[in-house]
């Protein structure tokens, strides 16, 4: 029995090594295409406990994880003595002055030190939205532009006070200001 020539032996394993790694490849894109997909019918549709959840948040946004501590430290802190407003009722700027001063409102404060500060911060800065060129930064709810925006073609009591959220937001003490009074739930 005749062997074939060595170099015709090589090139047969090499094909052979090539086409198993081209299938080897083959499964692993197949294999890839398959968990991505399966992940995003996953994460796309949110199962009956987060919609559940988000029925129950206070709040407008619903707050990723990473967040969570300095929303917790944020209410611990403020909710203590007054309604904890949400960020996205005053500017950035308000609330990055708010952490920086002692003096709250005729109140002296005890510092906030490092690292509840930055948590706090952090929280405040990525649900609040940033000032306007030019536009002075309001120091009262009631002069915040956010604020009049989230309440258009409502008549509402002068001077503003965060008390008086609770009377129509009936949650507001528990950080809840989706859940209105019975009077603004008939309205809507």
């Amino acid at each position: 029995m005749m062997q074939k020539p060595y170099w015709t032996r090589k090139r047969s394993r090499a094909a052979q090594h090539r086409r198993r790694s081209q299938f080897f490849l083959l499964v692993i894109l197949l294999w890839s295409i398959l968990m991505g997909w399966g992940l995003a019918i996953a994460t796309a549709q949110p199962s009956p406990q987060q919609e559940a959840a988000t029925e129950e948040i206070g709040t407008v946004d619903i707050v990723p994880s990473r967040y969570q501590l300095g929303q917790e430290l944020y209410l611990e802190n403020c909710a203590s003595c007054h309604i904890a407003l949400p960020p996205a009722v005053m500017p950035t700027q308000t609330w990055q002055r708010l952490l920086q001063d002692q003096q709250h409102y005729g109140v002296t404060l005890p510092q906030l030190v490092d690292p509840p500060r930055l948590l706090i911060w952090n929280y405040l800065r990525n649900f609040s939205r940033p000032l306007l060129k030019e536009e002075p930064t309001p120091y009262r709810v009631g002069e915040s532009r956010y604020f009049k925006a989230l309440h258009p073609n409502i008549k509402l009591p002068r001077p503003v006070d965060v008390s008086s959220c609770v009377s129509c937001h009936s949650g507001a003490t528990e950080y809840n200001f989706r859940r209105l009074s019975p009077e603004w739930e008939a309205s809507q």
